[in-house]
C-alpha cells in the first residue's frame, strides 16, 4: 500500500498538489485507453498519428456532453460511471488510501463516477500562447488527475499555480461554493503572473489537487494526445459545511493536515 509520508503532506499544504508517480494499475489503463477509441471521430485512426492533431473537423465536432468533442478538447465522459473505471481512479486502494490521508478515514463519499476520460489533442502547427488559470466551480474537497498514458513536457500536462490555494481560498463568500468575491478577478490577475508547474509524467502518475488551487488544462505540443482521468473527492458533510464562510485555518476539515507543519 502507498502511503504519504510527512514530508509529502507537508508539500501539499504550502503548495497546494501532489504528483505521485506509478499509481494506477497497468491493466485497467490499458483498457480505459481502448475505451477511448470507443467515442473517437470517424476520421481519428488509433494507429495513425497524424490523424490525432487538431482542432476537430467542423463535421466531426460533438455537443453531447458525455462525449464532447470540439476545438482541441475532447470529453469522453461516457464510461465514467463505468465500475471498472471508478476502481482505475477513485477506489483504487492505493488513490482512495492517500485521499483519506488528507481528509480523514472513514470521511469520504463513495464515488458512482468519475468524470471520464478528458483530452486535449496535438496542436500541430498552432503557435504557442500565454497559459492562465482558473478555480473550479462546483463543490469538493480534493481533486485528482491520473494520467493513462505518456504525457511529456510541453504534452498537455496538468498545469497549477503553486501556493495559489492560500489566496483563492478566501476569495470566496463561502468553503466550497463559487461564489467569487471582487478581490477573485484582482488576485486571478496577480496569480496568472506567477510562475506556473506543468505536471507531465507516465502511464498511472496522479495528481492530487486543492480544490481552490487556480490551475489549467496545459497546451499539447507533443505530438501525442493528452489522455487523463479525473475524480472530485468530497466529504460526507460537503452539505453541511459547503455553504459556511471560509474558515480562519482553511485546514479545519483537513483531518491529516491541521494539524501538521508546512515548512
Amino acid at each position: 500500500m502507498i502511503r504519504l509520508s510527512k514530508e509529502e503532506l507537508m508539500f501539499f499544504k504550502r503548495e497546494g498538489y501532489l504528483v505521485k508517480r506509478s499509481v494506477l494499475d497497468a491493466d485497467l489503463m490499458a483498457r480505459a485507453r481502448d475505451r477511448l477509441w470507443e467515442g473517437a471521430a470517424p476520421s481519428q485512426k488509433r494507429d495513425e498519428p497524424d490523424s490525432w492533431v487538431g482542432p476537430f473537423k467542423e463535421e466531426e465536432e460533438n455537443e453531447d456532453s458525455q462525449n464532447r468533442r470540439k476545438g482541441f478538447r475532447w470529453n469522453f465522459r461516457e464510461p465514467g460511471g463505468e465500475s471498472w473505471m471508478v476502481q482505475l481512479l477513485a477506489t483504487d486502494p492505493n488513490v482512495w488510501g492517500m485521499a483519506e490521508q488528507f481528509l480523514g478515514e472513514g470521511t469520504l463519499i463513495k464515488p458512482e463516477r468519475i468524470r471520464g476520460i478528458y483530452c486535449t489533442l496535438p496542436y500541430g502547427d498552432v503557435p504557442h500562447r500565454s497559459t492562465t488559470c482558473h478555480v473550479d466551480g462546483h463543490p469538493f474537497h480534493l481533486g485528482v488527475v491520473g494520467y493513462i498514458d505518456y504525457v511529456p513536457p510541453r504534452g498537455g500536462g496538468f498545469t497549477v499555480w503553486p501556493k495559489s490555494h492560500r489566496r483563492f481560498y478566501y476569495d470566496f463568500r463561502s468553503q466550497y461554493r463559487t461564489e467569487p468575491t471582487d478581490q477573485y478577478d484582482k488576485d486571478r490577475e496577480f496569480v496568472n503572473q506567477q510562475p506556473y508547474v506543468e505536471c507531465h509524467g507516465g502511464p498511472g502518475d496522479i495528481v492530487f489537487w486543492h480544490h481552490r488551487i487556480g490551475h489549467a488544462a496545459g497546451h499539447n505540443h507533443s505530438q501525442q494526445i493528452r489522455q487523463a482521468v479525473l475524480y472530485d473527492f468530497r466529504k460526507k458533510d460537503l452539505e453541511q459545511t459547503m455553504e459556511e464562510l471560509p474558515c480562519e485555518d482553511m485546514w479545519r476539515d483537513w483531518a491529516g493536515l491541521r494539524n501538521i507543519g508546512d515548512d
